[in-house]
């Protein structure tokens, strides 16, 4: 079984992922752990539950989920692992960040790029890829049937959606990944946003206001 833990890190209230199961092996998703105190208390939960963490991944590559990539990728040596529409939001980030008055290292380069139908396994357990762009060019979700929930990145929020006028966003294009990737999964799977706290498919099919205009 995976559990789900998440920390809310950054000026922009971004939620960071520890996905772990059983084996103790774990996946960091858009580590946006950009001071020192932030990176210590993800360190101290992996350590506090003797994880090993075995991927880091973005779900897409706008700054406030990618300001850990380097500390992430050096502390537990891991590659990066993204969808190729997202390399150039990634290689952005730094010029991005100055416009906010912040500092952001350049991420490492991926080591590997993520497509819709793949699978990310780790320990004993497994997610799906879906390709669910229009946030950004490149996002991705993930999805756990065993476990019933999905990682949205920043395309569903509770009662909300992506921003669409980002570089690269489209907002028919996010409409339609929601509709057509995420609005078909069963309506009791748990959604875990970028941002904010999970909702369900069911409530937001029935309660997003997107939806109903």
């Amino acid at each position: 079984m995976i559990h789900v833990h998440y920390f809310t890190f950054n000026a922009f209230q971004e939620n960071t992922y520890v996905l772990s199961d059983e084996s103790k092996q774990c996946i960091i998703f858009d580590p946006g752990c950009g001071t020192t105190n932030e990176r210590k208390i993800l360190d101290e939960y992996i350590s506090k539950h003797s994880l090993i963490p075995t991927h880091l991944i973005n779900t897409h590559c706008h700054i406030d989920h990618v300001l850990g990539n380097t500390y992430v990728a050096e502390k537990y040596k891991l590659g990066l692992e993204i969808h190729i529409a997202e390399l150039k939001n990634l290689k952005a980030t730094p010029a991005y960040a100055s416009v906010f008055g912040m500092e952001c290292e350049a991420s490492p380069e991926p080591t590997t790029y993520l497509e819709e139908g793949s699978k990310i396994v780790f320990g004993f357990s497994e997610l799906e890829i879906l390709f669910t762009p229009g946030h950004s060019p490149g996002s991705l979700s993930f999805y756990s049937a065993a476990d019933n929930f999905v990682l949205s990145g920043d395309v569903l929020f509770r009662e909300s959606i992506g921003r669409a006028d980002l570089p690269g966003g489209n907002l028919s294009i996010l409409m339609d990944s929601i509709r057509t990737k995420l609005f078909v999964l069963p309506e009791n799977t748990k959604v875990y946003s970028g941002h904010g706290g999970p909702t369900t498919i069911a409530h937001e099919k029935k309660h997003n206001p997107f939806f109903h205009q």
